[in-house]
């Protein structure tokens, strides 16, 4: 049976898985021409590739990354241009992240240039309901883009900001709003507070986002009237995937496409696999092509029983930037992919790191079904042309190692 009591935000979420992708493929060759011809960082990036024959995933999956930390340091090297080069035209607002790192609102022509609204609305969020905001309007786009969505949806606004827990606490008890958009950290606070002087809040709606919200916690709000949902979006790319009532991992969003790759290189995993979450973005302002956000997730098979039929998302599982510095030398993710790219064979892989500081001892896990002859020396001798470091050799039967997205353990003890 469908969970859908509040109906769908527009009809693109109920579309056929078939006719979504079709959609998807046809409009990933211009995007990535106008990044081509709109982004002077594309344009040298993707200067080989003929846009016209992007038209499968694994197509687009032949296509570099583009990390954050390239962002970052072309923003440092090239200030000549805007953004590093990655953004299409002149933006309307440029906004600030910690490290700094620059992004531009991604669609400034439309009302909800990040997208927020479809997130809202699965939340329970309605036209006429006033929503308290606790994201900061300073800078980080993160107020600005639950404000933008709250509009598009025909919602008021109390823009709290961060800090001043008193003040917003008076204006949560003043106003009464029906809804809230901010962290779940500060919201629990606010009921806190509230309950001290034994007055109770108005709030029925919310959506969390910038921290984990854990089942207890949903639970808790629960317990207080409160239908709290959680959404996964960032600044460089706006809403990624949401949660529903039903409850049963994140959807994603109709305007992004999103891989799953091996954890420190670019290739695809299959479904249910933990790895990197990679998002191609379609705005004309911002147009992200492979972007790698860092974030550990998987695909959740099946479609989800709120009737909305795009892929799932598990949730967020960690970071995906991965790395070890053992015997003075750092060992990062993506040489252990590369090891696996070499020896096709082998399924998992992780590269133990034990004992103590200065004292290392490396061991190579791998999943190979039965045990090859000489397999575990061949590795050894791969392993060390990667990183110049020795390391014992663990076969293992396939199923064996954990399905969390992890190449590096770091097990050793810092004291």
């Amino acid at each position: 049976m469908k969970l859908n009591p509040g109906g769908f935000f527009d009809a693109l979420e109920t579309r056929d898985p078939v006719e979504r992708e079709a959609a998807l493929m046809a409009a990933l060759p211009a995007q990535i021409a106008h990044a081509q011809q709109s982004s002077p960082a594309y344009a040298e990036l993707l200067a080989d590739v003929d846009a016209a024959r992007i038209t499968s995933r694994a197509a687009l999956a032949a296509l570099p990354l583009t990390r954050k930390s390239s962002l970052a340091a072309a923003q440092a090297a090239r200030r000549a241009l805007r953004l590093g080069g990655y953004a299409a035209g002149t933006p309307r607002r440029i906004f600030q992240s910690p490290g700094p790192l620059y992004e531009p609102e991604p669609d400034g022509a439309a009302a909800d240039p990040w997208r927020i609204a479809r997130a809202l609305f699965a939340a329970g969020l309605r036209a006429g309901q006033l929503a308290h905001v606790s994201f900061s309007y300073h800078l980080t786009p993160a107020g600005a883009m639950m404000e933008a969505g709250l509009r598009a949806l025909g919602l008021a606004s109390v823009p709290g900001g961060v800090g001043n827990t008193e003040q917003q606490l008076q204006a949560v008890l003043d106003l009464a709003p029906e809804a809230y958009a901010g962290t779940p950290s500060f919201l629990r606070i606010l009921y806190e507070r509230a309950a001290e002087s034994g007055q109770p809040l108005s709030l029925r709606h919310a959506l969390v986002s910038g921290e984990a919200c854990p089942p207890a916690l949903v639970t808790w709000f629960a317990e207080r009237g409160l239908d709290a949902y959680q959404c996964y979006a960032t600044a460089d790319l706006g809403l990624i995937a949401y949660e529903t009532v039903a409850r049963e991992g994140l959807v994603v969003d109709e305007g992004v496409l999103v891989e799953i790759v091996r954890p420190g290189s670019g290739e695809p995993l299959p479904e249910g696999e933990v790895g990197e979450v990679v998002v191609t973005s379609f705005s004309p302002d911002y147009p992200l092509i492979r972007f790698a956000t860092g974030d550990l997730s998987a695909v959740r098979p099946g479609v989800s029983p709120c009737g909305r039929t795009n892929q799932r998302l598990r949730g967020w599982l960690g970071r995906a930037d991965q790395s070890a510095k053992v015997r003075g030398m750092f060992v990062h993710a993506g040489q252990v992919a590369e090891l696996q790219k070499r020896h096709p064979a082998l399924r998992r892989v992780r590269l133990v790191v034990e004992g103590e500081m200065a004292n290392d001892r490396l061991t190579l896990q791998v999943e190979v079904p039965g045990r090859p002859l000489g397999l575990a020396e061949l590795l050894a001798t791969s392993l060390r042309e990667l990183t110049k470091l020795r390391a014992e050799v663990e076969l293992v039967e396939p199923g064996s190692l954990p399905n969390d997205g992890r190449l590096i353990e770091d097990r050793r003890s810092v004291t």
